[in-house]
């Protein structure tokens, strides 16, 4: 095959010397694969596949469990530390916890590229972290319909609350105004005021999918925020 544009989204210790990986393609969505020598002290594969690397790869294997064949880089590591890292982090874990293997997904590639540059500037992560969780929901299907639960048009005086089962909106006294998520539907999402928001309505429409098990850069996320507050 030809080689495929890739990220590492997850490894982890496999066998002796191996490691099983997760990884974002630009063609084949997410594959899981198996990674000979990956685990191994100064071996090439353990250098390379590291998160947040622009990697070629390419793979044997007709069944979910492939065999990588090739792994080089093809480009810089993007440089993360403190809340952009943990943010990259959550990246990566949602688009594990989220894609099914081999759902072809470049809006999600594309958007995940455009993430890591914006990471290291913290005027720019909200947003671009939003972008990339919508391209998951389109991909899945499963995008916020910007109306009520009967198709109506949401009145922008009224608050309303996301109901997952219908991916509408429902009145609810502490919800979002309907003049915001109108704002929202229109997809500019630059707006200072909107961030809140924003972050609220796709923090709803992802917990079906992500279940009830916790997030832990979403944990580790709030031991910051703890951290410095004290």
């Amino acid at each position: 095959m030809t080689a495929e544009p890739a990220f590492l989204l997850h490894r982890k210790a496999y066998r002796e010397t191996s490691a099983l990986v997760d990884l974002l393609t630009l063609n084949y969505g997410r594959i899981r694969a198996v990674a000979h020598g990956g685990q191994r002290p100064g071996s090439k594969s353990r250098q390379r596949l590291q998160p947040f690397t622009p990697l070629f790869v390419s793979w044997r294997g007709e069944r979910d469990l492939k065999r990588l064949t090739l792994m080089e880089s093809r480009g810089q590591t993007a440089l993360l530390a403190g809340e952009g890292l943990l943010c990259g982090l959550y990246a990566n874990e949602i688009a594990t916890r989220l894609l099914p293997l081999e759902l072809s997904a470049p809006e999600v590639f594309a958007f995940y590229s455009a993430l890591l540059e914006k990471l290291p500037i913290p005027a720019d992560r909200a947003l671009a972290l939003r972008r990339f969780e919508w391209a998951l929901l389109e991909t899945l299907e499963a995008t916020p319909r910007f109306c009520t639960y009967d198709g109506d048009a949401l009145d922008p005086q009224t608050r309303y609350r996301f109901d997952a089962e219908s991916r509408a909106f429902v009145p609810a006294e502490q919800g979002i105004e309907g003049r915001t998520l109108r704002y929202i539907d229109q997809g500019d999402w630059q707006p200072v005021g909107l961030a809140s928001a924003l972050k609220a309505v796709m923090r709803a429409a992802l917990a079906p999918h992500l279940g009830a098990t916790a997030l832990r850069s979403r944990e580790l996320m709030l031991d910051l925020a703890r951290r410095r507050q004290r």
